[in-house]
């Protein structure tokens, strides 16, 4: 008697496919089969997930431009200058530096111990640093880590444009 390689499954989505089971072991190809039985067939599977990536796209998008306005705006509010660098790194350098910042001032200010003044002078560092790469590689930073940061930049980092606007 030869043990059985191929088992045809009725899914979940109602569809029978054959599946060849014999890269598994034959004492857990019975098993497979029933986990398969439970489970959509891969056509529909991946049309699901086809379906999904459509929204997860869209809803991706929608919160991106979200976040590239409350930064337009955030940057507005508090004259901040734009930033320098390739066009294509410029939105997510705008929102990284937006999320980094208030970050900052919520764990510095809000919750820390730091008055409106240790602040202000704070901010004026931040103004002083244009450059998109900069902020895109401190992305991941802590908002409490944001002044060891500052003192860390070069020169390279910080814009040409007049402080004194």
């Amino acid at each position: 008697m030869s043990v059985r390689k191929t088992w045809t499954v009725l899914h979940r989505c109602g569809h029978e496919v054959p599946h060849d089971l014999s890269n598994r072991p034959a004492d857990r190809r019975a098993s497979f089969a029933r986990w398969l039985e439970e489970r959509d067939c891969s056509a529909c599977w991946k049309a699901a997930r086809d379906e999904d990536g459509a929204g997860k796209a869209e809803w991706l998008a929608a919160k991106r431009a979200e976040e590239q306005q409350a930064a337009a705006e955030w940057a507005e509010q508090f004259d901040m200058p734009p930033l320098e660098g390739p066009e294509k790194a410029l939105a997510w350098a705008e929102r990284s530096r937006h999320q980094l910042v208030t970050a900052a001032y919520s764990a510095l200010v809000t919750e820390g111990s730091w008055d409106e003044g240790d602040w202000a002078a704070l901010e004026d560092t931040i103004r002083t640093l244009t450059r998109a790469g900069w902020w895109l590689d401190q992305r991941a930073a802590e908002g409490t880590d944001l002044p060891e940061l500052l003192d860390a930049a070069t020169s390279d980092d910080v814009g040409t444009e007049n402080p004194f606007r």
